[in-house]
Formats: C-alpha cells, sequence, structure tokens
C-alpha cells in the first residue's frame, strides 16, 4: 500500500465521518480510528511492508485536531494550533484538505461576507477536494469577524478558515 493510498483513506474517513476504517492488502494492514467528536483525531497505524517513514508521512497527511484541547499527534503535516485571544472569537477550521473558494463560481457574490450576522447551517464556502465540492456549514450563531485565507488558496485539515465572534 502506498502512502497515496493511506492519504486517500484518511480522506476518505475525514469525509464520511465514519468512526473506525481497517483495510488490509497482503501483508500491510491500515487501520485509522477516529477519536470523540470534540478532539476529531485522526490515528493511523501501519504493519506490513512500509516503512516506518512513510508510514508516519501518510498517518500524519491530515492528522490533527479540530477543536478542542486533545492533544495533537506529532507528524510533520501537523498543523499548528491557533487559539483566539478572545473567548468569544472561535475560528472555522476546514475539515479536509483542498482548494478554498469563497463563492459557488467566479462571478457569483462570497458566501458571506465580514461583519455579516450568520446562523447555524450557513455556507461560509466551499472546499474542493479530489474533483468533489464540500460546502463548509457554520455550526454557531456569529459575526464573521474575518476570513482567513484567500479564494483560491489550498488548505490543509485543521486550518482556520474564518474567525466568528459568538453572539
Amino acid at each position: 500500500m502506498t502512502v497515496d493510498q493511506i492519504r486517500e483513506l484518511i480522506q476518505l474517513v475525514t469525509e464520511t465521518g465514519i468512526a473506525e476504517l481497517e483495510v488490509e492488502r497482503g501483508d500491510t494492514r491500515v487501520r485509522i480510528r477516529r477519536a470523540g467528536v470534540a478532539g476529531q483525531e485522526i490515528v493511523a497505524t501501519t504493519a506490513g511492508v512500509l516503512a516506518p517513514a512513510a508510514a508516519a508521512a501518510g498517518a500524519g497527511a491530515g492528522a490533527g485536531p479540530s477543536s478542542g484541547d486533545a492533544a495533537a499527534p506529532a507528524g510533520p503535516f501537523q498543523t499548528p494550533r491557533e487559539k483566539p485571544s478572545d473567548p468569544n472569537l472561535v475560528l472555522v477550521k476546514s475539515p479536509i484538505v483542498g482548494t478554498f473558494y469563497e463563492s459557488s463560481a467566479p462571478d457569483a457574490p462570497p458566501f458571506v461576507s465580514v461583519g455579516e450576522r450568520i446562523q447555524p447551517g450557513k455556507v461560509l464556502c466551499i472546499i474542493e477536494s479530489m474533483k468533489l465540492m464540500n460546502e463548509i456549514e457554520a455550526e454557531m450563531a456569529g459575526i464573521v469577524e474575518s476570513r482567513l485565507v484567500m479564494n483560491g488558496q489550498p488548505v490543509e485539515y485543521g486550518e482556520a478558515l474564518f474567525a466568528i465572534r459568538a453572539v
């Protein structure tokens, strides 16, 4: 099993939200397990022909907590922990690796603007990943304080996209 295949499995677990996935091919076994909803930590273990460095690279691609105080797994792809200084400011983080788009089409207006009041379920942006367009929705009511990435910019798993002030 190649590192790219392991990355695809991690992406699948992230997108579907399943709790655990185990795949065995020949003498290689990969298990990807999500820890609780708050931590959303992805842990990948391998046994078989993969070298330890390749296994760590595959497990680290997209690994990292999305929120909360869960310990982050160490790895070369780990994103830095971002904590807003204001306790009422919440960072909306990317649940997947992909390309950030602020609107549904190049000539369409952005889904949200800085200063706009939003409700849970409001589409904030789209992240294109593996030719699929994934709408990222607000999980809370608030006011959009800032957009932290540029339109068309690649984003990593757990990277902050927006800062929202809770109301």
